[in-house]
């Protein structure tokens, strides 16, 4: 399973970026909004760090619209992918910009029907909000897992973006589901990345090598 980043915070992405574990950048407009930046400008920054896809997603509500924007939105670079909500207006779109060879992520993923309907119309992606159905005392991971074993039963290349991830115990049961990604905040990666056994394992070994340098240099006088 591959890691995104759900950010439109360049230090963010180029921290992530350098521990080698980003494989892509999942963002929107209001994402980019709160950096205080334009969001054309923004994209094309976020691609000079990242190789793999970048999910941005566009604001019209019609077909038509999606499609204009996304056509500008192709041009920011070549990994990018076209955001757009599940819908009828969605799916239109997606099914055309398939159609013109332009990847597309269906977002607002809510249950497995509407994945199928969004892979049927040539999704490359599609991303089940995990933490937003479990707001709502449904079982999240559930979509994620009927999702993926409806895309394997079927054989469709669409691959499921687990989203909406609130915490590290997310991301683990995304990636024992079989999703192909999940689209993290950094904090939850910070939180991933530490342990208190792993800090208490590193004090005590700088400790341990303080006390050995001090007998050398006491052996050596």
């Amino acid at each position: 399973m591959r890691l995104f980043l759900d950010t439109a915070n360049l230090d963010e992405i180029k921290k992530v970026a350098a521990w080698g574990v980003l494989g892509g950048v999942t963002t929107n407009p209001t994402l980019v909004a709160k950096e205080g930046a334009d969001f054309h400008r923004r994209i094309r920054d976020i691609a000079a760090v990242v190789d793999g896809p970048i999910s941005a997603e566009v604001l019209a509500t019609d077909a038509s619209g999606m499609v204009r924007e996304a056509e500008i939105l192709a041009t920011l670079a070549p990994n990018v992918v076209i955001k757009v909500p599940v819908g009828e207006a969605g799916l239109t779109a997606a099914a055309e910009l398939s159609s013109r060879g332009i990847p597309t992520n269906v977002t607002l993923i809510f249950s497995a029907n509407q994945a199928l309907l969004a892979a049927l119309s040539g999704a490359t992606y599609v991303s089940p909000f995990v933490g937003r159905l479990d707001d709502i005392s449904q079982d999240g991971m559930a979509v994620v897992r009927e999702t993926v074993e409806v895309f394997r039963q079927g054989g469709f290349a669409t691959q499921v973006i687990a989203a909406s991830i609130r915490h590290p115990i997310h991301v683990l049961d995304a990636a024992k589901c079989g999703a192909h990604v999940a689209t993290v905040p950094f904090k939850v990666l910070q939180v991933m990345l530490h342990h208190p056994l792993t800090d208490v394992g590193v004090a005590h070994f700088l400790a341990d090598w303080e006390k050995a340098k001090a007998h050398l240099t006491s052996a050596e006088s």
